[in-house]
């Protein structure tokens, strides 16, 4: 059995019978770690079972209700809790399979720490790439234009993740170009996509509201 660089078990490789309701819902699996690798955060408050907590912003309702909709698909026996935090939103649910599901664990420092990055099963399969990436884009992506033409950003200070968007981006044919910014001592990078923006969008099902 193979573990990751934060110590986490691959859950795809284990196969006891808790782990099939997983597996019937990996596109919504895929979709939430692009979610949780972009705004997710894992913590064990209680020392008895560990909790993601996603952040949204609250002018996007709809990316919110589609959160919630897939947590509850994934985890049909555990509650999915909201949270309003003025112009935010905490979602969040518990449970001890989260780590393995993730790639990353709630006590091994930040995501940066750990170089979270996405699971392999996902990379393997250009139908759970587009799921991830529209995760990932909805969380840390934008959509604006640039002299009348559509441009799409993604956002990250992990550099890991920043490879593996690249490389899933090129693998499902899209050209893109990725700068390094540094401001006070801060490094980001940022990846864009200028050509063919329109069928990326219609690709992944990229939407923000």
């Amino acid at each position: 059995m193979t573990q990751n660089q934060s110590g986490a078990t691959p859950w795809e490789f284990e196969s006891p019978p808790r782990h099939l309701s997983y597996i019937n819902n990996k596109k919504s699996i895929a979709y939430i770690i692009g979610i949780a690798l972009g705004d997710g955060n894992l913590s064990n408050p209680n020392g008895r079972a560990v909790r993601l907590r996603v952040t949204c912003d609250r002018k996007y309702p709809l990316i919110i209700k589609t959160i919630v909709e897939n947590l509850k698909l994934i985890f049909p026996e555990n509650k999915v809790s909201t949270i309003n935090k003025g112009n935010a939103l905490d979602i969040s649910v518990y449970c001890n399979d989260l780590e393995k599901i993730l790639g990353w664990t709630a006590r091994g420092g930040s995501k940066i720490i750990q170089k979270i990055s996405v699971p392999v099963w996902i990379k393997q399969s250009k139908i759970y790439q587009k799921e991830c990436l529209r995760g990932l884009f909805q969380t840390d992506g934008s959509l604006y234009s640039d002299r009348g033409y559509k441009m799409v950003n993604f956002t990250s200070v992990s550099y890991t993740l920043i490879q593996d968007v690249q490389d899933m981006l090129k693998e499902t044919g899209f050209e893109v170009r990725t700068r390094k910014i540094v401001d006070r001592g801060k490094t980001k990078y940022v990846i864009r996509i200028s050509k063919n923006v329109e069928k990326f969008i219609k690709s992944i099902d990229f939407w923000k509201m």
